[in-house]
């Protein structure tokens, strides 16, 4: 008998090349990002834009209190955060774990809702004015101070928290409680315990928030905006006004291209600590 000829193996598909896959989030990114990103960059290359721009006096003065005001409020989350994080974490108290969960309930937040709750509790016809005057009949109240730089300060310092929070919560989570228990047992007072034993385990997500939060704070548009502090220029609101208002448009992306520059090197230093964070 002879032998049947053998089978040929059906034909595989020719492989699709990796880059193929890669060209439809690169088309999207490029015409959604990148191609406005860079018609700004061109913008600003206008003759004598960049000199005009740091030789104003507007620009170094928003510079400076953009930079004042993130460091403020950055260092105002850490030390609130860290203090609200410790109590949700290890003071037992009911509805402990409700609030830890709306923690992240209020990371979904918009930042003029915050704003605006602020207006309704110290704004110049809010709750503490009104108390104010009817209480001593005067014309007004004493509280003004949100249309001021203090008045933006505590409106990031209260929405912002939470951002700081939320990784010390995880990293109290992760925390071995025979540390905690030992340390007691030896007669450490509990500021010694946090110093000594909490700090150095928080370290890593105090740095993760507050970058993210240093960096958020530079961008910050909605809060100086929603406050109506008409003396706190920041870049953004440079970047506002020079375009909307003056029709600037080569000074305004001269001002957006500085505030991305620090933004993207802020935000590569936040990257690097979340790594070293495990975050």
């Amino acid at each position: 008998m002879t032998a049947l000829p053998a089978k040929a193996a059906p034909r595989r598909a020719p492989a699709v090349p990796a880059w193929v896959w890669a060209l439809p989030p690169v088309a999207v990114l490029g015409v959604f990002f990148l191609y406005p990103l860079a018609l700004v960059v061109d913008e600003s290359l206008a003759p004598g834009a960049y000199a005009d721009v740091f030789a104003s006096e507007s620009f170094r003065s928003a510079l400076t209190t953009t930079v004042w005001l993130a460091v403020a409020a950055t260092a105002g989350c850490l030390v609130l955060g860290f203090a609200l994080a410790l109590v949700i974490a290890f003071v037992p108290f009911p509805g402990g774990k409700a609030v830890a969960k709306f923690i992240d309930v209020f990371l979904s937040f918009p930042s003029f809702l915050i704003t605006l709750a602020l207006l309704f509790i110290y704004g110049t016809v809010g709750m503490a004015n009104g108390v104010w005057t009817d209480v001593t009949g005067a014309a007004e109240g004493p509280f003004h101070f949100l249309t001021t730089p203090w008045g933006v300060l505590l409106a990031e310092i209260t929405y912002f928290t939470p951002f700081v929070m939320r990784p010390l919560l995880a990293a109290f989570s992760q925390l071995d409680t025979a540390q905690l228990e030992v340390a007691s047992s030896l007669g450490a007072r509990p500021l010694r315990i946090v110093r000594q034993v909490i700090l150095p385990e928080a370290l890593p997500a105090l740095a993760a928030g507050g970058s993210l939060v240093l960096v958020m704070c530079l961008n910050e548009f909605g809060i100086v905006l929603f406050t109506g502090a008409k003396d706190v220029t920041t870049l953004p609101m440079l970047v506002y006004s020079k375009a909307i208002l003056e029709s600037d448009y080569a000074a305004a992306c001269v001002v957006a291209v500085v505030n991305i520059a620090i933004s993207v090197g802020l935000y590569g230093l936040y990257r690097v600590v979340s790594k070293r964070a495990g975050a």
